[in-house]
């Protein structure tokens, strides 16, 4: 697969000021000059590194002019794929990049499968394999805390505290094979080699402890609207996004199926669905999205309960309520703009030991105070960790930490059960082999297959 020079465009489909087609491979220079000829100047394959070019890209077959292009040559090992790469500027029309695509083709190039250029940079060396995974969270990443978290796995900051714990369960495995070898000039691990799976195990831990965190931030949270019919849901889920996404009326049931938005609340992205009024239903139609409604609020990390404060508190919201009482719930005041008082002692009594907060779905009042206990509630009191700490985000890398320190922990418990060396050496090369597979030293293929599938063409 090294062997092929592959080709796509790099850049997202549709008109903008710039498309990207990308090459990579032992003739990547080579092919990219049967399809470019410079304005001036030597030819490409004359080019220095890491230069940039003004010239035509041509089809190689009919020599006829495609679009006026920029070329840069970046020359191995000084790439993102360690390989030959030439990237070709071309205007950012869809039909520009794919006629100049279609040339690097004719020339010689194939076309790349999803991920490929970032895997060859994993199988090159220039990347391990938690770093090549933090790319697509780069992309991926919808919250500034999110982007940050996995630059820092860009950078290694995952790859290094995982190659930590390795060489601690590493020193220990040499010992255990030292002793096994040479019993009677080394004798066995004593003190200071259970300290060190100790202190991996520790390490473990505090490693894992970021799940819930990081997966916030990779992956978002699932908010969804629900109360009567006409109490604001869609007024409020406008408001939200600044815009007439939903249609807001006084007839009841006018919202019929789930709305279902991507932004920011709370500094957490968050998926917010908008959904029908629960009720008695006056159709079949009505009954289907008043379902999608229930399910919809099963499926939700966190349910917004929205009443009517020009209403007040009705026999229905608090059944709502008490549907909802496994779940983690802040009960919306909607309408405050409205009222002369909040009747803050029934909105008490209808949370519970959840929150509540009164808004305005019309003036934007109390928005950011909703914004503020929805943070409180997904943190739960505890603090985001700081810039320069790896989170978890990806669910492989929880998996094989737990993996990992049940490996440890079985080894800690048998050493103090006297159990035989080489099988507490067993369970620690399967800890060392768990963590391996976070970083690519034992990844198999079918992972490696799995993980750059997700990957878009031309990353």
């Amino acid at each position: 697969m090294l062997e092929d020079t592959i080709a796509a465009i790099a850049t997202p489909l549709g008109e903008g000021g710039i498309g990207i087609i990308r090459l990579s491979g032992p003739e990547a220079i080579q092919i990219a000059a049967r399809v470019f000829r410079p304005k001036r100047g030597p030819s490409l394959e004359e080019t220095c590194t890491h230069r940039v070019r003004l010239g035509l890209a041509l089809d190689p077959k009919t020599g006829e002019v495609v679009d006026e292009v920029l070329a840069l040559v970046m020359r191995a090992p000084r790439s993102y794929t360690a390989e030959d790469v030439v990237e070709l500027h071309c205007h950012g029309g869809p039909l520009a990049c794919a006629r100049v695509l279609e040339a690097v083709l004719k020339a010689g190039a194939r076309l790349a499968e999803p991920g490929e250029f970032t895997r060859r940079a994993y199988l090159n060396g220039r990347l391990d394999l938690a770093q090549a995974e933090a790319v697509l969270n780069i992309i991926r990443a919808r919250s500034r805390a999110g982007l940050a978290a996995a630059v820092n796995q860009l950078e290694g900051g995952l790859s290094k505290k995982v190659k930590e714990i390795k060489d601690e369960i590493t020193g220990v495995l040499a010992s255990i094979e030292a002793s096994l070898d040479f019993p009677e000039e080394v004798g066995d691990p004593g003190r200071e080699e259970k300290e060190r799976l100790n202190k991996a195990r520790e390490a473990l831990k505090r490693l894992l402890s970021t799940w819930e965190e990081g997966k916030i931030l990779s992956q978002g949270i699932k908010i969804t609207l629900v109360g009567r019919p006409n109490v604001g849901k869609s007024s409020l889920l406008n408001a939200f996004l600044k815009e007439e996404r939903a249609i807001v009326s006084d007839i009841p049931g006018t919202t019929r199926d789930t709305i279902k938005e991507i932004l920011q609340l709370g500094g957490f992205p968050c998926e917010l669905v908008d959904t029908a009024g629960w009720r008695q239903a006056a159709d079949g139609l009505e009954e289907l999205g008043i379902a999608r409604s229930r399910a919809a609020a099963a499926a939700a990390d966190l349910v917004l309960l929205v009443v009517d404060l020009t209403v007040g508190v009705t026999q229905e919201d608090t059944e709502i309520a008490e549907s909802l009482r496994d779940k983690p719930l802040i009960v919306v005041g909607n309408k405050v703009d409205a009222v002369l008082e909040v009747d803050a002692g029934s909105l008490e009594r209808l949370a519970g030991s959840c929150p509540w907060v009164a808004v305005s779905a019309k003036t934007g009042e109390g928005l950011e105070e909703l914004g503020r206990k929805i943070r409180d509630l997904i943190l739960s009191g505890r603090a985001l960790r700081g810039p320069g700490e790896p989170l978890l985000l990806r669910e492989r890398h929880k998996v094989a930490l737990e993996r990992a320190l049940e490996h440890v922990e079985d080894a800690l418990r048998g050493w103090s059960e006297g159990i035989p060396w080489d099988l507490v050496s067993v369970d620690l090369q399967g800890a060392w082999e768990a963590l391996g597979e976070i970083t690519g030293e034992t990844a198999r293929e079918e992972i490696l297959d799995r993980i750059f599938s997700e990957f878009c063409l031309g990353k």
